[in-house]
């Protein structure tokens, strides 16, 4: 039951931030009828897609109207970043709205096959806090945040679920760790699964709308995650079938855009069910990807991939509209991050985050208002292989990869070539400083997490690598850093 105190409380606030924002962006209705209505919401996240993987972001060889659709109406951020690069560790900050590294589920790089670790259910999430707020909420797609019986969608939050749990599904056969899950039921389904979670994300749409509820519907592909079947590949599922989904003797360019094109179409499905309901004015629709590209993406103008905290591996499309209150057609500067958008959708519900659990991102909505001045951030990762370390603050990039450091202006050389740490010697010790001081405040890495780095016998543009010792990397407390040795 929500009553009616919480109502007017969360009135309050959604009129505060929405006052604030219209102030910022000129729009004059901002306290009207339409816009007093709780916005709905269709977070779709797209699973290792790159930087440059849909044509609204430069790439020329297969076309995304649907996603380009999305970008048409609302806001396009070329400086998105994920939080990891690599997809539950992501996952947990998305839905949490505070870096991975809080939670021991967030040292999982990914998780991968342990059953003690997972979201821990009375963690306050995105999907909870907007269910308290009168929200209905459903997941559709990837979990990838803990197995039953411990953990769940269902017990994080969502009313509903349809979907895998691990990490990998193949698109025909359904089976990986994970399977294909109703709620906590498992199911069998013939189907191609990028089909199969469109459909389902149409229902849901189409059920939310007739009981007029305000919704959540968090629809996280697979796509374009290995393995490599595009629509019609069956052949390819067989072949892997009772073998390794990674597939490193499968897949082309060709399939990759193909496997893209069908997630586009689904989204069009979608976006086609809202228009329908006469929804799409007041509806939030997010698109992004939870990492960098993998082994086919198009990471351009970035180098690296996932697994790697250069660019390519953490830079990300990044793409919200919202008819009603955001400005269309547009891009921005702003520098955003996986884990701003709980506090972006909170604010846009009127509600916040549990106080007990800040958030560390932040509220973009101010930023979106049309010719907003984007936001001074200062950003932090690190990645248990190879040792990587990372820090944003303005331009400049503090990098560390094994025993290798570097400093780049990312905004003039977005490939990371020229390392400018001699160079400019008082940003790249300020950076350093300022990581160990924010990674003081994290939980340390261990030993017993796993992560996951590409070797040179899998990838050949990786000549060299060598498998991860997935040892932990905790620098001493108030000891010279390494970079400071000489």
């Amino acid at each position: 039951m929500v009553h009616t105190s919480d109502v007017s409380r969360r009135t309050l606030l959604r009129n505060a931030a929405l006052g604030a924002f219209a102030i910022a962006s000129g729009m004059e209705d901002a306290f009207g009828q339409a816009a007093s209505r709780l916005p709905n919401i269709v977070f779709i996240m797209a699973d290792d897609l790159g930087y440059a993987d849909v044509s609204c972001y430069g790439r020329p060889d297969l076309s995304t109207p649907n996603i380009d659709r999305i970008a048409a109406n609302g806001v396009r951020f070329l400086q998105a970043y994920a939080n990891s690069a690599v997809c539950s560790a992501t996952r947990t900050a998305l839905i949490t709205g505070r870096y991975q590294y809080r939670l021991r589920l967030g040292l999982e790089e990914p998780l991968a096959g342990n059953p003690n670790v997972g979201l821990p259910p009375g963690h306050p999430t995105l999907p909870s806090l907007l269910k308290k707020a009168g929200y209905g909420t459903t997941l559709i797609g990837k979990w990838h945040l803990g197995e039953l019986p411990k953990f769940g969608p269902l017990e994080s939050g969502y009313d509903h679920f349809y979907g895998f749990r691990g990490g990998s599904l193949d698109y025909y056969a359904h089976t990986a760790v994970g399977d294909l899950w109703d709620d906590d039921v498992p199911v069998h389904q013939m189907g191609y699964l990028t089909d199969l979670l469109g459909s389902r994300a149409v229902e849901v749409v189409n059920g939310y709308a007739k009981s007029r509820q305000p919704f959540l519907v968090s629809l996280h592909f697979n796509a374009p995650h290995w393995p490599w079947e595009a629509p019609g590949d069956e052949a390819e599922s067989n072949r892997l079938r009772g073998g390794n989904l990674r597939d490193y003797d499968g897949g082309t360019q060709k399939t990759y855009q193909r496997m893209i094109q069908e997630m586009d179409l689904q989204i069009g499905r979608v976006l086609e069910a809202v228009d329908a309901s006469r929804l799409t004015e007041n509806t939030i629709v997010i698109f992004t990807s939870d990492n960098g590209g993998e082994r086919f993406a198009d990471t351009w103008p970035f180098t690296g991939r996932k697994t790697e905290l250069l660019e390519g591996g953490l830079r990300i499309p990044a793409i919200v509209s919202w008819p009603a209150q955001i400005p269309q057609g547009r891009t921005t500067d702003q520098v955003a991050i996986s884990m701003d958008w709980m506090p972006t959708l909170l604010a846009a519900a009127g509600t916040a985050p549990d106080a007990r659990f800040p958030s560390d991102g932040m509220n973009l909505l101010p930023a979106l208002a049309r010719n907003a001045a984007p936001t001074p951030r200062k950003l932090f990762w690190r990645y248990k292989a190879n040792a990587q370390r990372a820090a944003r603050d303005g331009d400049y990039k503090y990098l560390k990869i094994l025993d290798n450091t570097f400093l780049f202006n990312v905004v003039e050389d977005p490939m990371e070539r020229a390392n400018l740490k001699e160079r400019h010697k008082d940003i790249y010790d300020r950076l350093v400083a300022e990581w160990n001081e924010w990674n003081a405040a994290m939980l340390p890495e261990i030993d017993e997490s796993h992560t996951d780095n590409f070797t040179g016998d899998e990838l050949a543009d990786h000549i060299g690598a060598q498998p991860t010792s997935g040892k932990a990397d905790n620098p001493a407390p108030q000891a010279t850093p390494p970079e400071r040795v000489r």
